[in-house]
């Protein structure tokens, strides 16, 4: 046997455990993965071929850091270490990482599936402007030994530095001037302007990621590994098992047998063919990696018209609720037989399934190259540039516009609602005379095989998860559409670029609230002068988005929460029947 082959079979070993049902699809996949094989499309990845995606070498050449960044990272453990040891050696218990998107999801992917290990870092991480999160997160978190991580590849994220801002007031409060900088640790890209604010306020540490690697592909370089070293994660173990899947991925193992490829052309050949609805299953354990999931996939496909939609949290029902757009994929843990049930009925009924098996929670670090592969193969089968957001500016210019009417006028632009039932207002193209019937015209005009997704402008919380999922449900048993959550500004960062450039058959349904209390955000690091709260942000946040949304010939439906939460969601649970 020679070298290659040794290699090839070595490689292949244990890789049983990817499996897929497709009910019909295989010969479609199949020659996908044939013609993959004879224009050479993995190695070309792998010597970062951009015309595997566009002639066009911009934001492509210049994206592909993520394909070696595990042996990278190995190299950089020491350091990691070192950050760790001498801030709990210095009195700090606590960490609060500030971000969005790709700076935040895959450390809230390591704090959710391994928990914190004892003598560790106590980590939350804060990713919205709504001002009861941020004063719930200050409440939470004493100043005085907490280390705070500002996370953002481009350095100038608004909510990363406005959170920056606030809390950077907090902690010279308690511990005064010129005594802030070790309480700050800044990730970004080198030449940014947190990076630059990093030396000017003489942070701990500065980590400058490989500005090779865009936002959601990030999870294995220092956005995703810094917070997960700090929890006391073994980074190392995590790197490894990357590593085993990136091998497995590699050129010399032929697209036919080759994990990625396979799930990507699953992936691609299926959207072409309506399964568009990635329906992610997880095991209760895995359940947080289908919210860094859901970025990747759809930032990544969800442009020039085409879009693979990430369906997470969906509670699992009967196969007759779902429609002939869903691929199911299973992520199943060991000893896990939560959803086996249901995932073979699915497949009975017709559904073509992806079933991966997970040893242990260590195989996430496995499960990010995968996915991140597929995903970049998936984009050349449906002819786009995975690594681009085309769409993503178009909300936050609109935005920049409100709060720049904001600072000039004292107020955002007033807006009359449609329909005033109790405490509900609604905002949109539609008319009827009260809630029950507007929900039910508004459903009515969805389109066929599209989605409905909700889009929530509040605090983040248990009671409120719950109600939300609630009415996740009664929307997908009125309309068998598949459904989304998003909380904002959360979703803008990884699902609201595929909103903005899919085929536009979506209908978005934004929730918002009065706010119980709200918070300045600084001018500037130190001032105590305020032009903005967190409050006005949030809601020009969800006004540019809803603008920009409109503009692109997407049907949308505000609702307007006055009174009570919980009541006001109880009342449109009902009228969606």
């Amino acid at each position: 046997m020679n070298a290659i082959a040794l290699k090839r079979e070595r490689l292949l070993a244990g890789w049983e455990h990817l499996s897929v049902n497709l009910n019909g699809y295989g010969p479609a996949v199949d020659s996908a993965l044939e013609q993959m094989s004879k224009e050479k499309v993995l190695s070309r990845i792998w010597t970062h071929d951009h015309t595997v995606w566009k002639p066009d070498p911009d934001e492509i050449t210049n994206r592909l850091g993520w394909l070696n960044i595990a042996e990278v990272m190995l190299d950089n453990l020491d350091d990691l270490q070192a950050l760790s040891d001498g801030a709990r050696a210095d009195g700090y218990n606590q960490a609060l990482l500030l971000g969005m998107g790709g700076s935040s999801l895959a450390p809230e992917v390591f704090l959710k599936t391994f928990g914190v290990k004892q003598g560790h870092f106590e980590l939350a991480v804060l990713d919205s402007t709504d001002p009861g999160a941020v004063l719930s997160a200050t409440e939470r978190f004493d100043p005085a030994r907490t280390l705070y991580i500002i996370a953002t590849k481009s350095g100038g994220t608004v909510e990363t530095l406005s959170l920056f801002k606030y809390f950077y007031n907090q902690v010279e409060a308690v511990e005064g001037a010129g005594r802030t900088g070790p309480h700050f640790v800044a990730i970004t890209d080198p030449g940014s302007r947190l990076a630059d604010i990093a030396e000017q306020f003489d942070f701990r540490a500065i980590f400058l990621n490989d500005p090779n690697i865009g936002g959601r592909y990030s999870a294995l370089s220092f956005f995703g590994l810094v917070p997960a070293a700090l929890i006391g994660v073994d980074v190392a173990q995590v790197l490894d098992r990357s590593l085993s899947i990136a091998c497995a991925s590699e050129s010399c193992v032929g697209a036919i047998d080759n994990p990625a490829a396979k799930l990507g052309a699953v992936l691609a050949e299926l959207a072409l063919q309506g399964r568009d609805k990635l329906t992610l299953v997880a095991s209760p354990p895995l359940a947080s990696f289908g919210d860094w999931l859901e970025q990747l996939i759809a930032e990544s496909t969800g442009k020039e018209g085409h879009g693979i939609l990430p369906v997470v949290g969906e509670k699992l029902g009967e196969p007759d609720l779902y429609g002939e757009d869903r691929l199911f994929a299973h992520l199943r843990l060991d000893g896990d037989d939560t959803d086996d049930a249901a995932i073979d009925a699915l497949q009975a009924a017709g559904h073509p399934i992806i079933r991966i098996r997970i040893h242990d929670s260590y195989d996430l670090g496995g499960q990010y190259f995968l996915w991140e592969m597929a995903t970049a193969i998936a984009g050349h089968r449906l002819g786009i540039n995975p690594f681009d957001q085309p769409n993503v500016e178009s909300a936050k210019v609109l935005t920049r516009e409100l709060v720049a009417a904001f600072a000039a006028e004292g107020g955002l632009p007033e807006q009359r609602p449609v329909l005033v039932d109790g405490d509900l207002e609604l905002y949109g193209d539609i008319s009827a005379d009260d809630l029950g019937g507007a929900m039910i015209a508004y459903l009515k005009n969805a389109a066929p095989r599209s989605y409905i997704a909700l889009q929530a402008y509040l605090q983040p919380g248990r009671e409120l998860l719950e109600s939300l999922q609630e009415l996740r449900t009664s929307l997908r048993a009125r309309t068998r559409l598949a459904t989304t959550l998003g909380f904002g500004p959360r979703y803008l960062h990884s699902t609201g670029q595929l909103h903005k450039g899919d085929a536009g058959a979506g209908s978005f349904i934004q929730i918002t609230a009065e706010d119980g209390r709200d918070a300045d955000i600084p001018d500037e690091a130190g001032s105590s002068e305020s032009s903005l709260t967190f409050g006005n942000l949030k809601a020009a946040q969800a006004m540019g988005d809803r603008k920009a949304l409109e503009a692109g010939g997407r049907r949308v439906l505000r609702l307007h929460i006055k009174g009570d939460l919980q009541e006001g969601l109880a009342r449109v649970i009902d009228a969606v029947g």
